[in-house]
């Protein structure tokens, strides 16, 4: 059973005797988020997405929990491979990748295994191009995902609000890069994927600020609507071109909606196993905070105010309070306005300050998921009020792929 939100004591206990800084994962607040994403869902597949995992033993766990978990999203081509010499199967490379040392060893993997090798995103012709360069006369063929353009055009296509990703926008785009594919005897297209992050990525119960929340849900309504249809005219497009195997959608954030497209076979999923911060805020859904580090109160600067060793794992994004990492454990602190998270300390103001002493660990959870792996070399695992494993993270095994 995943403890109550606020349990300081709970965790304390369970760290007693640990040194903080460290990070952990509470397994029974992840099953949770896992069970509630999976029902979400329905009877899609979901695809979980390592860049917001970065860790090896959690990915496998994931996967072995459910077999509606299918495959993995990775996010470098050097970390694909490296899945994939750990065993790993049906990885899908959700970003372009010009990695022509990567792309190289790729080529001499797909030689032995052309089935099975990853799948690599692409969206222009370059990227064709660079694929190319370095398949020789022995390579097999390389399978690739075209990525379609999921941002949604408002007021007469004046303003673009999603993610500035891919230049494939229309069905006739996507047929002009399909055919440029099916002229090239060592690349076959057999993905298509789209993420649709004004949805899945942004909630609509932004605290304080109505107006903003409003706009918020007008935009994802007739967000949902466009890219439902449009990916149906992109689909039903390709299909008459390509033999297309999967289509990828979505994210933690729009699960039900993406789902619920007749085309898509899988929806990808990563952030919601951690639960950080940035989903706090959504008005269809809720998740259990299950990822947090710890940081030892190592000053009392006055009444009010303690202070953290360390802190600033800032996430990545536009600049600003929402990219910051917050108080979680005790309650009723918060981060001082003027300072922020620090790189080496932390103020904390609130009442619960005057209870904490020095060397008491406070709780934090950062802004998204994945990057608070890349501050910690391992996670501790707790389950039933206890730990039951430490594992690496990415960068526990040495790994440093963004």
């Amino acid at each position: 059973m995943a403890p109550p939100r606020q349990a300081y004591d709970y965790y304390r206990e369970v760290f007693e005797g640990i040194e903080a800084p460290f990070a952990f994962v509470d397994l029974d607040a992840m099953w949770s988020n896992s069970d509630s994403m999976l029902e979400r869902a329905g009877d899609v597949a979901i695809r979980p997405a390592s860049k917001s995992l970065r860790c090896r033993s959690i990915i496998d766990r994931i996967l072995e929990r459910d077999d509606r978990y299918q495959g993995v999203m990775t996010y470098t081509l050097p970390e694909t491979l490296w899945l994939e010499e750990a065993g790993m199967e049906d990885l899908l490379l959700a970003y372009p990748t010009t990695d022509l040392e990567a792309l190289a060893q790729l080529a001499v993997r797909n030689a032995a295994n052309p089935e099975g090798a990853p799948i690599l995103t692409v969206d222009c012709v370059e990227h064709l191009d660079l694929i190319e360069s370095v398949l020789g006369p022995t390579a097999g063929t390389v399978r690739l995902c075209l990525e379609l353009d999921a941002a949604w055009w408002a007021f007469g296509d004046r303003l673009k609000i999603g993610a500035k990703r891919s230049p494939i926008h229309s069905a006739d785009d996507a047929i002009g890069l399909a055919r440029e594919i099916a002229s090239r005897d060592k690349l076959e297209l057999v993905a298509l994927m789209a993420y649709e992050g004004q949805i899945s990525g942004v909630g609509d119960r932004p605290p304080g600020r109505p107006f903003r929340a409003g706009l918020i849900k007008w935009m994802q309504r007739n967000s949902i609507e466009e890219i439902a249809q449009r990916r149906t005219e992109v689909v039903e497009a390709l299909k008459a071109e390509a033999e297309i195997e999967i289509v990828n959608g979505g994210g933690t954030g729009s699960l039900e909606f993406t789902s619920e497209e007749p085309e898509v076979t899988e929806v990808a999923a990563g952030s919601g196993f951690y639960a950080p911060n940035q989903f706090d805020h959504y008005s269809w859904f809720s998740l259990t905070p299950a990822a947090a580090f710890a940081i030892p109160v190592v000053r009392r600067p006055g009444p009010g105010v303690v202070t953290g060793l360390g802190g600033g794992y800032l996430s990545s994004g536009a600049p600003g309070p929402a990219r910051m990492p917050s108080p979680w454990l005790p309650a009723d602190l918060a981060l001082d306005k003027e300072e922020g998270a620090g790189e080496v300390q932390t103020p904390l103001l609130g009442p619960a300050a005057d209870r904490l002493q020095i060397g008491d660990p406070v709780f934090m959870r950062h802004s998204k998921a994945g990057e608070l792996c890349e501050r910690f070399n391992s996670l501790y695992l707790v389950e039933d009020g206890e730990i039951v494993d430490q594992v690496p993270t990415y960068r526990g095994e040495g790994k440093a792929f963004l």
